[in-house]
């Protein structure tokens, strides 16, 4: 693989490529999605990129139905709220992302702990093409 920094552009081209990456700390094995260059566990800087399975589980979440113009030109508002959670990956960090495959219009209808796996959303072309991540039920 090739050297890239431990920063957000790399980290979004990694999603473009579909891969769900973080860094680990080399002196005390702390691990952060997304990545950070400095581990702020003991403040090493040797840091390495580790490539996460993408399966974890739900362990909170909000319904979103007044959402930037991008979310509602994709067809959400108050009717048709989105899903964002936080997922608890099997590495053991936690990331925020967008829950697909979720009525966000019946809350009641999801549960905590309910078992996800990753997905790449591309939206736009060429170069306005930009991936997000998301979550989607096993």
């Amino acid at each position: 693989m090739e050297v890239r920094p431990f920063n957000d552009i790399s980290y979004e081209r990694f999603l473009s490529e579909e891969k769900l990456m973080g860094s680990r700390c080399w002196k005390c094995g702390a691990f952060f999605v997304p990545p950070r260059c400095i581990c702020i566990e003991c403040y090493g800087t040797e840091m390495e990129w580790v490539e996460i399975k993408g399966k974890g589980k739900l362990v909170a979440f909000t319904c979103i139905a007044i959402g930037p113009p991008s979310m509602i030109k994709e067809g959400y508002d108050r009717k048709h709220p989105y899903v964002s959670g936080v997922v608890e990956l099997e590495e053991g960090v936690r990331v925020v992302a967008r829950i697909e495959g979720i009525d966000g219009s019946k809350p009641e209808t999801i549960k905590i702990g309910i078992p996800l796996k990753v997905e790449f959303l591309h939206r736009g072309e060429g170069q306005d093409l930009t991936t997000f991540l998301a979550f989607r039920p096993l």
